[in-house]
């Protein structure tokens, strides 16, 4: 197949939006819409009419990638391939995407989780260029991994799932039984935004500089990190998400040393400032992700030299669910 003729779909599938849209096999935005997320089935079925007036109007999608909250069942043979799994978020549950979407769209469809498909945007975009193996961590309302090795998402028997690992509680934190409706206190429900909020009583983003948050949070969260550096040995670690406020950075960055404790001369070579690292591919790196998941699928290679015209305004204005009208933006 001729690039010329490939178009590709990509969904961001988040907890308060979708972001769906159709780019050209250059990466250059053609068409796109952003859904509130509310029931399985509007939000879906807004997802599915979307595509269906989009191929209307420009033609016969390539492939769709969709890239999820989760947990997700990404194992093929696995009875609910395709399907969000135990997920916190109300009513989404065992929902099945892959089959709601099939079921209207006549499109070759792949699926991953948002934080794989934010780690290939920022591979392609942002402050994983050049990089063969680095994770992407995001910390907000839950925490999620994604990890590239030999430059593609990695899943195994299916996807990681470090943000429910186990950590040792942060001094002065020991009686907070934490917010995860599975674990208790693990990672994200010691250091995700409900986690603060429910210890602190109120948003982090409330909270100044020198709030005692911050800091156990950065305790928590450089935990992750040493060991992701401990069994993965990544190039860099990417953090993202609402709890990485700017001044964040460097309380991870020193807890992350101290953690570490001076073992082994390649660790403690590590150049902080580049090892520990903002996302940088922009709001759309997820979506990103989307498109050059599907532009693999089709191609069976990463795309190269895309276009990054247009992307600054993936974030559109959300629409109603139940009248939508799709949005082309002017690149």
């Amino acid at each position: 197949m001729s690039t010329q003729s490939i178009l590709l779909g990509g969904v961001e599938a988040g907890g308060t939006k979708f972001i769906c849209g159709v780019a050209a096999a250059d990466g250059v935005i053609i068409d796109q819409i952003r859904i509130p997320t509310t029931s399985p089935d509007e939000t879906l079925d807004a997802v599915a009419a979307f595509f269906v007036d989009a191929q209307s109007r420009h033609g016969q999608i390539s492939a769709l990638a969709i890239v999820s909250f989760g947990p997700l069942s990404l194992k093929a043979d696995a009875p609910d391939f395709g399907a969000i799994t135990s997920t916190p978020k109300p009513g989404w549950s065992d929902v099945n995407l892959l089959a709601r979407l099939r079921r209207r769209l006549d499109v070759p469809m792949t699926l991953d989780t948002d934080v794989n498909g934010a780690a290939v945007g920022e591979r392609l975009f942002g402050s994983g260029q050049g990089l063969e193996s680095f994770c992407y961590v995001t910390v907000g309302t839950g925490v999620g991994v994604g990890v590239m090795i030999d430059g593609a998402p990695h899943g195994g028997a299916n996807h990681p799932e470090a943000g429910h690992i186990r950590m040792p509680r942060a001094k002065g934190d020991e009686t907070f039984s934490g917010v995860c409706p599975f674990h208790g206190d693990c990672l994200e429900g010691l250091a995700s935004g409900p986690a603060l909020q429910a210890r602190w009583g109120a948003a982090a983003e409330t909270f100044y500089h020198d709030h005692p948050a911050w800091p156990m949070a950065a305790e928590y969260i450089a935990g992750l990190c040493t060991n992701l550096t401990y069994t993965l040995r990544p190039e860099r670690i990417i953090i993202g998400g609402g709890v990485m406020q700017p001044h964040m950075y460097d309380l991870v960055r020193q807890a992350l040393v101290r953690q570490l404790g001076g073992y082994d001369a390649s660790l403690r070579g590590l150049d902080m400032k580049t090892y520990i690292a903002a996302p940088t591919a922009g709001v759309s790196a997820g979506l990103i992700g989307a498109w050059a998941l599907a532009y693999r699928s089709v191609t069976g290679t990463w795309p190269k030299g895309w276009a990054t015209q247009g992307h600054d305004q993936i974030e559109v204005e959300m629409v109603d669910a139940t009248g939508i009208e799709p949005v082309t933006p002017s690149v």
